[in-house]
């Protein structure tokens, strides 16, 4: 069966982030995590299936464990498999069975007949129909009390956590909550400026605060030179917000608090390349490492910058 990855198993270094809170200390070490997960690693697609999830390595082709564990951090890897079937070769496939018939038996194919074509022609193309396979890593950080997918939006993490909440029979996680409203914060930003140790990049998209409201999207525009004034004072809010912080790392942050086109500057990647590494193993090790230390301290800057978590309760 043909099969090939969508940009391969992707490297340690984030590019997204869905932050979730545990609401309960995580328990799990490395070697029970491990055992945990190994009822549900990834097998490929079979018999009919259009899809198949399942852990995979976290360190990739060079490494073995489900389990990657570094500074009290554990990594993990879901490798999700599709049939590629598109619509367009089904119908394709149902025309050509309909006018078969229609010309061996001189009459039209019925509706009713149609489907049957259609559910005939699934079975026998997707067994063999190309499969992608696309790897989505997380990390827990038990200390901060935080589980971190590298995915670009909620339901994609969703998938995730539905995975690992079946592999450990349970897993209190909560997407993340704050004390103030992020649209209000983000538009504070923009008319005045953000918190110590973060500055304004230059994309942010604005939108008016009712439903099918205008959406204005702005790139490579000078956040803090007041370009936005005009649209600030008409009312509309900022929705997503670019920033850089402490010169580590520069991303666009969103209303939904979602991280996106997260991307660490040279300064952090010059000090990966300085950092030995005798194997690829060892190379993924370092930039986790590295990696996960930095949005140590970028994400609790994250949440202290809207107002802390929002109080259980409220």
């Amino acid at each position: 069966m043909p099969r090939f990855s969508t940009g391969g198993q992707p490297t340690v270094w984030f590019r997204n982030l869905q932050i979730y809170r545990l609401v309960e200390p995580f328990e799990y070490g490395a070697e029970d995590l491990e055992k945990a997960l190994d009822g549900r690693r990834f097998k490929p697609c079979a018999g009919l299936d259009t899809h198949s999830l399942g852990w995979a390595p976290a360190a990739g082709a060079d490494g073995t464990q489900l389990v990657h564990t570094a500074t009290g951090r554990l990594v993990v890897c879901l490798q999700r498999e599709d049939r590629l079937l598109p619509p367009s070769v089904i119908r394709e496939e149902v025309e050509q069975r309909a006018a078969e018939v229609s010309t061996r038996e001189g009459r039209p194919v019925g509706r009713k007949e149609r489907r049957q074509l259609r559910d005939d022609v699934i079975v026998d193309l997707l067994p063999r129909a190309f499969t992608r396979n696309r790897y989505r890593h997380a990390y827990i950080d038990p200390p901060l009390g935080l589980l971190i997918v590298d995915c670009g939006t909620a339901n994609q993490a969703e998938e995730l956590l539905s995975q690992l909440r079946e592999s450990l029979g349970s897993l209190r996680a909560t997407p993340l909550t704050v004390a103030q409203t992020p649209s209000a914060v983000l538009t504070r930003w923009l008319e005045r400026r953000p918190p110590r140790g973060m500055q304004l990049g230059d994309e942010c998209e604005l939108r008016e605060p009712v439903d099918n409201g205008a959406v204005v999207r702005g790139r490579r525009v000078d956040l803090a030179g007041g370009d936005l004034r005009p649209q600030l004072d008409a009312g509309l809010l900022a929705s997503r917000v670019a920033i850089t912080w402490q010169d580590r790392l520069t991303c666009v942050v969103g209303e939904d608090l979602g991280v996106r086109r997260l991307r660490f500057t040279d300064l952090v990647l010059d000090e990966a390349a300085d950092v030995a590494a005798e194997d690829p193993l060892a190379r993924f090790d370092a930039d986790f490492v590295l990696m996960s230390n930095e949005l140590a301290g970028f994400v609790p800057d994250l949440i202290d910058a809207f107002g802390g978590l929002e109080a259980a309760g409220d």
